[in-house]
């Protein structure tokens, strides 16, 4: 089934549940809102009954019953002032969340667009009518295999200061085959929930005193930042690029010069000093001060391309009920890097960022696609910049997918506001894909902060500037990669590499002259000489996910072959000293 359809389907399926409860319970629900989503869909509404999980069999034989009676999804319109006579009665008194949308759509001085689910100008039970602008499919008959998954709070429009509502979370697909392989995913998806392996393995923890969305990284989880960022740079560095710094804030006239004030107003940190005027921001994005470094002094042809790498935080103002773990923070770790160069430059800086890109998640395991993510033509006030530049920059970066002989798809609405880009989606251990590497290009910034170099003729040119993540965000990949693992991480990931378990006290002294050694070898390694049994230690580093476990006793500290108990293995590994320190130093070369 097509995306487009698909999302009609669970559009359609989300007015069936809301149907379907206010059939079970005539009013005492006040139906809110929801949309369909890239994994389902939800509904929040406003009750004083408490419905749990427990309710949703009877929600679900309602909703079977409704899609079984293959009633017509039917179109209508009314005027403002219909609508509001209409849905001050009807099933709908006292709904201020209707009218709340009403409000909305008068003063945008439009018609009110409804759906009726049955018969029009009918009531419940036999008919259900809604505010909504579709799409939906022809009738309730054409809602395939569906599923009711949770109960959740949301905040109405997700803003902390206004009423905590009912979030029922559903599914629906074309067929029980896909609803089945979708719930074994969700099923593996909340076994290797990153929030609750990142506490249990103590790699990062939330504080209230600290605040939502600003997540706190301990010793062990910052070992696996630290993994990846040296990672990305010995990728990089070959390719030209060098390291650059810039300050978390600015005056807010640099984002007003670069488009971000006024596209991104809402999600921008203010900051007020008490010694000046001038008015500040908490940085939402790198580019403007990089822009800035370009700007600094007199660039020539032959100095092109400049390639500026930095990893370093950006804050966004997200709402409390959006936040979610690693996957939605308010201060965002980026891996950015942007290139300044000339236009016939960008095949070639753009092929390197695709290498880069491609050796970079190969040790993972993790398939990409690729998409071109193109401006909206219906929506065109979205994005900076006329159609003649949208058209030259959307076309280059075609061409070089196509020169590259690379597989894509053109997705219409993903660009960036100020330029299109190639998107690559990963492929986890269990099947969902994640957008999280880019290369954007990018002649709007250029020009709206007057950026130039002399070409050879002495004449001045404006760059191209191409902005790329690898990893994307650093916590919202961390997320990715715990639950791709299971959080098991690979041997040049893991915090503690080796666990070493003395067999009693008296051989304390001893292994930890070892563990010295292989400290001395920038391995990881830690030592348990708790006084509890030694199963009782061993099973503690299984918890922690350790790769590699070693139980020491006279026999190893005098030169004997080692007994090594490999993660996820039964069968223990018997091996010498050498042999062992050879194997992990070629794994953690090899990234594997």
């Amino acid at each position: 089934m097509e995306k487009e359809q698909l999302l009609a389907m669970r559009h359609s399926c989300e007015h069936v549940l809301t149907f379907a409860m206010m059939r079970l319970w005539p009013g005492k629900i006040k139906a809110a809102m929801g949309p369909a989503t890239e994994e389902g869909f939800y509904f929040d509404f406003d009750s004083d009954l408490k419905i749990g999980e427990n309710e949703f069999a009877k929600i679900e034989k309602e909703m079977a019953k409704i899609i079984k009676e293959d009633l017509p999804i039917i179109k209508d319109e009314m005027s403002v002032e219909e609508a509001r006579e209409f849905f001050n009665g009807n099933n709908y008194a006292g709904n201020e969340y209707k009218h709340e949308w009403l409000d909305e759509i008068a003063g945008r001085g439009e018609k009110v667009s409804v759906y009726w689910f049955g018969h029009k100008g009918e009531d419940l039970p036999n008919t259900f009518v809604d505010i909504c602008s579709g799409p939906h499919v022809e009738s309730t008959g054409k809602i395939g295999a569906f599923k009711l998954l949770k109960v959740a709070g949301a905040y109405w429009h997700g803003d902390e200061k206004n009423k905590m509502l009912q979030r029922i979370y559903g599914t629906a697909f074309d067929s029980q085959e896909e609803l089945d392989k979708y719930l074994y995913i969700i099923d593996e998806a909340e076994k290797r929930d990153h929030r609750k392996l990142g506490q249990e393995l103590d790699l990062f923890y939330f504080s209230d005193l600290v605040g939502a969305g600003l997540p706190l990284f301990t010793d062990k989880g910052t070992v696996i930042r630290e993994e990846l960022q040296k990672f990305i740079w010995e990728l990089m560095k070959p390719y030209g690029y060098t390291k650059v710094t810039i300050p978390h804030i600015a005056k807010n006239d640099l984002y007003k010069v670069s488009g971000h004030w006024d596209k991104f107003a809402d999600d921008i940190f203010h900051v007020t000093s008490r010694k000046t005027d001038q008015e500040f921001v908490m940085k939402p994005m790198n580019c403007p001060h990089h822009t800035q470094i370009f700007a600094a002094r007199a660039r020539s042809y032959r100095d092109l391309p400049i390639r500026m790498s930095e990893v370093t935080a950006v804050y966004r103002d997200e709402n409390t009920g959006q936040l979610q773990g690693l996957s939605r923070v308010r201060s965002i770790t980026q891996d950015d890097a942007h290139v300044f160069c000339r236009l016939d430059q960008v095949q070639e800086e753009v092929k390197s960022l695709y290498e880069i890109i491609q050796k970079f998640y190969q040790p993972f395991g993790m398939p990409l696609k690729v998409e071109l993510s193109l401006s909206d033509s219906k929506q065109p006030e979205k994005y900076l910049g006329d159609k003649q530049v949208w058209h030259k920059a959307e076309s280059t970066l075609r061409d070089l997918l196509k020169d590259f002989k690379i597989d894509f798809k053109e997705v219409e609405g993903e660009a960036a506001f100020y330029g299109p880009k190639i998107d690559f989606k990963a492929q986890d251990a269990i099947g969902r894909t994640w957008q999280l590497a880019t290369i954007q290009l990018d002649f709007n910034l250029p020009e709206r902060f007057q950026l130039e170099y002399t070409d050879e003729t002495g004449k001045k040119v404006r760059p191209v500037m191409l902005h790329r993540a690898v990893l994307g965000s650093v916590e919202r990949f961390m997320s990715v990669l715990i639950e791709h693992y299971a959080g098991n991480f690979p041997v040049w990931l893991s915090p503690v590499q080796v666990q070493f378990v003395p067999v009693s006290a008296k051989f304390n002294d001893g292994v930890k002259a070892l563990v010295q050694e292989f400290k001395n070898l920038n391995l990881r390694v830690e030592l348990d000489d708790a006084d509890e049994t030694v199963g009782n230690r061993v099973r503690k580093a299984v918890e922690q996910k350790t790769p590699y476990i070693i139980v020491v006793g006279g026999r190893e500290l005098e030169g004997g072959e080692w007994t090594v108990r490999l993660r996820g293995v039964e069968e223990q590994l018997k091996i010498s000293k050498e042999e062992f320190v050879n194997k992990i130093l070629s794994e953690i070369k090899e990234r594997k």
